[in-house]
């Protein structure tokens, strides 16, 4: 069924929101990083987060703009559509971080509406930016004629680079616990991800894997390939979710080298589960 535009809050749009706080700690950063399979020393003792782990402290002031956009009755229907960190330093253990988030565009599809929503988190106090991202709900089935404000910013994977040999290719397996574990470390309990029968009432074959925990694991492919050293030098991470991933799978992911220019070098990026799934595509990270 389709909805009416008028449903869509689209004065919202434009309007920061009240900055939500969050302390980090050592020992959340560890767990994000075991929940997510990630070997790297600093990330797995602590010391530094992975970079994925920005969703955490960003992750209700994101929603809370979304919602604020999206009227009740579809919030049933929202898929995560992409997602976009920009990263100005690494966050830390003892960080206190303040986020505040705003949607900036709405714009209709052939089968649904995104939204795009931004969020910048700094650092309390001193007021230092640390990430900003974009993460682009997508309501299917719904409808609307609006286009206003902006659109996220453009990631998509050159045709020619996927007919081209990659330069890495990095195969991972999802446990058979992985979204337990992810749920608790990341605080994203969506039934979808816990609840077999759920799941199945909504119409899946079972319990999906979380598309920011497939981002993570796309991530540790990433820096062990371009960045091994330090994995700060990682500036920008963006993907659109395309398919959906289920514990047990192993998903391959392809990098291509896109070159050099001011100082950051370039990999364009997609990933592929065992079943032939598309998983992530349109996959781009930026290493300083």
């Amino acid at each position: 069924m389709t909805q009416a535009t008028q449903e869509f809050t689209t004065d919202a749009i434009g309007k920061w929101g009240e900055p939500i706080e969050f302390a980090v700690e050592r020992e959340r950063i560890a767990a994000y990083a075991a929940a997510t399979n990630d070997p790297i020393p600093a990330h797995a003792a602590g010391d530094m987060a992975p970079p994925v782990f920005a969703i955490v402290p960003a992750f209700q002031a994101l929603s809370t703009a979304s919602v604020g956009v999206i009227p009740g009755e579809l919030l049933g229907a929202i898929l995560h559509g992409e997602q976009d960190f920009r990263y100005h330093r690494p966050i830390e253990p003892g960080m206190a971080l303040e986020t505040r988030a705003r949607a900036t565009g709405i714009r209709g599809r052939s089968s649904g509406v995104t939204v795009t929503v931004v969020s910048e988190t700094r650092e309390k106090g001193s007021g230092e930016l640390v990430n900003e991202q974009v993460m682009v709900p997508f309501v299917r089935g719904a409808h609307t004629d609006e286009e206003i404000g902006e659109e996220a910013p453009a990631h998509a994977l050159d045709e020619a680079a996927r007919d081209s040999a990659p330069t890495a290719e990095v195969s991972q397996t999802y446990d058979s616990d992985q979204t337990f574990r992810y749920a608790e470390a990341a605080g994203d309990p969506m039934p979808v991800h816990l609840d077999e029968e759920f799941a199945k009432s909504v119409g899946l074959p079972g319990i999906i894997i979380h598309g920011l925990c497939s981002m993570a694991f796309t991530s540790i492919a990433l820096i062990e390939h371009a960045c091994p050293d330090d994995p700060s030098r990682l500036g920008r991470l963006a993907v659109r979710f395309s398919r959906i991933a289920f514990p047990g799978q192993t998903i391959t992911t392809r990098i291509w080298d896109r070159g050099d220019a001011g100082g950051t070098s370039a990999y364009a990026y997609e990933t592929t589960s065992d079943s032939g799934d598309v998983v992530i595509t349109d996959g781009l990270a930026e290493v300083r």
